[in-house]
């Protein structure tokens, strides 16, 4: 029988449902997980972008993951928007306190209408204090261009970034190819044992909002419930692959994917 699968997620609120914790929940949840969440931040967004992002105060953002760890514990920490330095340094903190449990770092830096959701300074905290930590890291090209410096512009340069941030530290990276061009698009999973290429037809849609979160968040379920990484991340690709297909047409701009799709099948 497969594990329930605790997964803390430590992440910011989308009010639209489509991306940051409300997704991660829904993806969770979908995937037979079970969700626990440490909020960051509140957003005011829909799809057609942000228009407000209210930080939660650090002491909070800790004693909301503290109680969650304290007594239900967690299997994987999933974390979304940090937002600040501070928020990335107190990640750091409750993952050393909590040695076995698998860290899935998604490093959101910006919504997907262009908004700032990391603070400059913070990218480097990331690279220095989360990529060492973390057992599974997804960035996109963008946020793999930020971390490494390096320019990542086809899925060589996806490579040389997911080579660069293995050997900052990370167990296994997931290098996302959904911002480069081409029919296609290419995702690299990198481990120092090898690589495993996901590779699908680009489906032309304006749903896209919240691919990313809910990649990483369908990861960390898998990983979770005890999933090998390889079976854990290509359960995760064709699960944001069918909830994007499923899209259910809501919203003027960047629509969010259809996340209970599992509750009604492939048709």
């Amino acid at each position: 029988m497969q594990s329930l699968g605790r997964v803390l997620i430590i992440a910011g609120s989308d009010s639209s449902g489509g991306a940051g914790v409300q997704a991660d929940i829904k993806t969770v949840t979908a995937l037979g997980g079970y969700a626990a969440t440490a909020i960051t931040a509140i957003t005011v967004q829909n799809t057609l972008g942000v228009t407000g992002v209210h930080p939660i105060p650090i002491e909070v953002i800790e004693a909301q993951a503290r109680a969650v760890l304290d007594d239900i514990g967690a299997d994987a920490i999933k974390t979304g928007m940090l937002g600040d330095v501070a928020t990335v340094e107190l990640v750091a903190r409750l993952l050393d306190a909590a040695p076995g449990v698998t860290a899935v770092i998604d490093p959101v830096m910006t919504a997907k209408g262009g908004v700032a959701l990391l603070a400059a300074d913070a990218a480097q905290a990331v690279k220095r204090l989360l990529v060492p930590r973390a057992a599974l890291l997804t960035p996109n090209a963008p946020e793999a261009e930020a971390l490494t410096g390096l320019t990542v512009s086809d899925t060589d340069g996806l490579r040389r970034a997911g080579e660069a941030l293995l050997a900052a530290g990370a167990r296994a990276v997931l290098m996302k190819g959904g911002h480069l061009p081409g029919d296609r698009v290419i995702d690299l999973l990198m481990t120092p044992a090898g690589e495993t290429v996901f590779e699908g037809e680009r489906i032309d849609t304006r749903h896209t909002h919240g691919t990313g979160c809910t990649l990483a968040s369908a990861c960390a379920t898998g990983l979770a419930q005890g999933l090998p990484l390889a079976a854990a991340v290509a359960r995760a690709w064709d699960y944001v692959h069918e909830a994007m297909l499923h899209a259910p047409g809501f919203g003027a701009g960047h629509g969010p994917l259809d996340h209970g799709w599992p509750l009604r099948g492939r048709a």
